[in-house]
């Protein structure tokens, strides 16, 4: 690595070497410089090479041979039958794999190259041995074998699920000459048996959580009988107000610690903003999490007395809902990220306030080591940072042993409750517990923490359809399910109060553990679970893995059984696993998932020295090094691990490096407009959606759009198929797609656009020709420069 001014990126050891122009030995083989006959330089900076269709081949290329293929010849190698030089390409002294010639219909060459490049060199993953991360506490613990018993229930009700629908789909008659059997009729035309199945299903027969899909509104009470200012003063930081502004002006950085529901999150930016702290800039707030950035947001611009956009608003990513006028900025903490790497200063900022820190996503990780060298260049700059539990002495250590500034809670006893044996079905355990509370429990709603979306939705039907299996003299059970990809507008109704007699039930991600406060909750049924992001560094793989949650976790969790009145909490393991299998704090994300946008982000802050930067936590060397592995063969970083000319355009997309890469050299290949579609589309989440009543109809639907080469060219021709119909909302309802997903696609498509054409065509005027879309096809293969 070299040495270099982490202030400025400036070289304090310069070496002998050209610009950015200079070779160099890319990881494909070639030079980015002294380019022979048939290639160039393409407009994304990626070398070109012009590939002459009519030039012959000296042999045809070799497939690897799969394990049985490679099983049958030693064994016939072994008996006489065929001899050692039938198979040329045999490594006696490997790992024994053979080759063997492709046949003529397979033209498909694949290259696997594992030159290290300068600066890593002994340090790749070829060279070091890089396990994964333990993120087991203790692995042959219950809570690791209910882990892993869900994960494969969760993959078996999958195949069940398709294996219906394929049965569905062949059982439906295939003679396209009569249009009442044809499985794709035009609107208009008569539907099949299989689609009318659920019209005779009264609105009794589908549970809430689907009604409200369907927009028919339940009947709740009132939210709260206060005017916005009584409950603002009715929070507990509110009787703290002149002394937490008064600590806002003595210290430079402050710590923050409440209890979620003490009002923090909405409190200090306006408590600011009116001390006249927007006189010299934005107050900005980040959250973890896009969600919670929108939803608080909204209230804060309510109880501000504005338009959601104007004076109060929020940025994520691919939407941007602030105005001239904003002064207080709700984002998440990526966005503030990427503002940091336009304006290393902050300028427009006067205080930063980093909410939920004790989340530690891996954004809020490098923002803390980039905002504690920014407060030392910027005297006036004020950072706070709020937490919800007990970390208050680890935040103040790392900011200079700065105060920590307490807001006591309002939170009233909870009763914890294990279970005397490990459960090893833990979504049965917790349906069990809803209804055993609904059934035998005083009023009080009641909230489950599950792991994500497919196990929600489950939850969800097999908890209606035992709810309508005990009659109807059983109490209503209200079912609302939050997670992220849930509409807003169905978030919205899990904070709104059951009516009289009736009771809800609100299943969520842990996104419920601190981001969102809903009142009314006396019940908390805690499984022990969580889902989270993990990074193979040897393989190179990102996964979502059901893992036991940590001791802080479960302590967040049962507090949410206490902010109305005396609870009770739930937890489907045993008191034996809490204290021996899960861990005292969660993982830090930086120390667990992939890092190569952080670190293409990093360098492309002049932050060279990677290893020797002030992490509160670093991350494990070999991380580090795996994503600036896969960076250099991405052609983002040099021989030497400094950013090239690609790499600094890489940088400015709000992508992952593949990504980004990708887009760029969609350019010289004349394909961005289909490319630039796809990213799109995979940045939205589902797009398809199937309405229990209506599953045949919704999968014939889908049928159309199918392409046999995969996913991506699906997502493609369902977006084509949306601009054919000049973008029309009806035309996504008859065909089962969300029109939501769809809108923010193009949202995303167009800034993405906007990014690329000020990238390449940085002299283009505007209305000129020569838009990316209009570049011409031309076949080649990509390297970097």
């Amino acid at each position: 690595m070299r040495d270099v001014d982490q202030d400025t990126g400036k070289d304090l050891l310069p070496m002998q070497r050209g610009g950015d122009d200079a070779p160099r030995v890319n990881p494909s083989g070639g030079r980015g410089s002294g380019m022979g006959s048939g290639k160039r330089l393409g407009l994304s900076g990626i070398v070109i090479t012009e590939e002459d269709e009519a030039a012959p081949t000296s042999r045809r290329p070799l497939k690897r041979m799969s394990s049985p293929e490679r099983w049958e010849a030693k064994q016939l190698i072994a008996s006489g039958v065929l001899d050692v030089r039938d198979y040329p390409m045999f490594d006696e002294d490997g790992d024994g794999m053979m080759y063997q010639e492709e046949g003529a219909e397979e033209e498909l060459e694949i290259e696997l190259n594992e030159d290290e490049p300068a600066f890593l060199q002994g340090q790749s993953r070829f060279s070091i041995d890089m396990s994964p991360v333990k993120i087991f506490k203790n692995p042959e613990g219950s809570l690791s074998r209910a882990a892993a018993l869900q994960t494969a229930l969760i993959k078996e009700r999958r195949e069940v699920r398709e294996q219906e629908q394929r049965a569905m789909l062949d059982s439906i008659p295939k003679d396209l000459n009569r249009p009442w059997e044809d499985p794709m009729p035009d609107t208009g035309e008569r539907h099949l048996a299989q689609e009318l199945r659920g019209v005779g299903l009264s609105a009794y027969d589908m549970p809430e959580w689907k009604k409200e899909a369907y927009g028919k509104a339940l009947t709740f009470g009132q939210r709260s009988k206060l005017s916005i200012q009584e409950q603002r003063q009715s929070l507990p930081i509110y009787k703290l107000k002149k002394e937490l502004i008064q600590a806002v002006h003595d210290n430079q950085v402050l710590v923050v610690i409440g209890e979620t529901g003490s009002g923090k999150t909405t409190q200090v930016t306006q408590y600011l903003a009116e001390a006249g702290y927007t006189t010299r800039g934005k107050i900005g707030c980040t959250q973890p999490r896009r969600v919670a950035a929108m939803s608080v947001a909204k209230r804060v611009a309510e109880e501000f007395g504005c338009r959601l956009g104007e004076e109060v608003g929020y940025a994520i990513r691919f939407e941007d809902c602030t105005g001239p006028d904003t002064v207080i900025k709700y984002m998440t903490d990526g966005m503030l990220l990427r503002e940091i790497l336009v304006d290393e200063n902050l300028s427009q900022y006067s205080v930063i306030m980093l909410d939920e820190a004790h989340e530690r996503t891996i954004h809020t990780d490098v923002l803390f080591g980039l905002l504690k060298q920014l407060i030392k260049r910027r005297s006036d700059m004020r950072l706070i940072v709020t937490s919800a539990t007990l970390d208050a002495e680890k935040f103040s250590g790392y900011f200079f042993n700065c105060n920590i500034f307490t807001i006591p809670g309002r939170t009233f006893p909870v009763e914890i409750l294990y279970t005397k044996q490990p459960e090893s079905d833990y979504l049965d355990a917790a349906l069990i517990t809803v209804l055993q509370i609904h059934l035998t429990e005083p009023e009080g709603d009641i909230l489950v923490f599950l792991t994500g979306q497919e196990e929600i939705d489950h939850a969800c039907q097999c908890l209606y359809e035992r709810m309508k299996g005990l009659g109807r003299d059983v109490p209503e059970l209200i079912i609302l399910p939050v997670y992220s990809a849930l509409p807003s507008e169905m978030q919205s109704k899990i904070f709104d109060p059951a009516p009289p007699g009736k009771r809800k039930v609100v299943v969520a991600t842990n996104i419920a553990e601190a981001s969102l406060t809903i009142d009314g909750i006396y019940y908390v049924v805690d499984p022990g679970f969580a889902k989270i992001n993990v990074y193979n560094s040897k393989q190179g793989l990102d996964s979502l893995v059901i893992t036991p949650i940590s001791q802080a976790s479960a302590k967040q969790r049962a507090g949410r059984a206490g902010r109305t009145g005396p609870g009770k909490c739930y937890r489907l393991y045993t008191e034996s696993a809490y204290r021996n299998e899960m861990s005292p704090t969660t993982i830090p994300e930086i120390q667990r998932i992939n890092l190569g946008s952080t670190v293409l982000n990093m360098k492309a802050m002049g932050i060279n020295d990677l290893l020797s930067f002030d992490f509160m936590d670093p991350p494990a060397p070999q991380a580090l090094i795996s994503a600036m592995e896969q960076l250099y063969s991405l052609g983002a970083l040099d021989e030497e691990g400094l950013l090239t000319k690609l790499g600094r355009k890489m940088a400015e997309f709000p992508l992952d490096p593949p990504l980004s890469k990708m887009l760029l050299a969609s350019v010289d290949l004349g394909c961005s407009d289909e490319i630039l579609t796809i990213i799109a589309m995979i940045q939205t989440g589902n797009i398809f959606y199937r309405p229990r009543e209506k599953q045949a109809q919704a999968d014939q639907k889908r049928a159309k759009f199918f392409q046999p080469e995969g996913d991506h060219l699906t997502l493609l021709a369902v977006y084509e198929a949306w601009k054919a119909k000049n973008f029309s909302g009806p035309w996504c309802f008859e065909n089962f797609v969300q029109s939501r997903s769809l809108r923010r696609a193009q949202d995303v498509r167009k800034q993405l656009l906007t990014i690329m054409d000020r990238l390449l065509f940085p002299r283009r005027q505007e209305g000129s020709p020569g838009r990316i879309q209009d570049l011409g096809r031309k076949p080649a293969s990509v390297h970097p420069p």
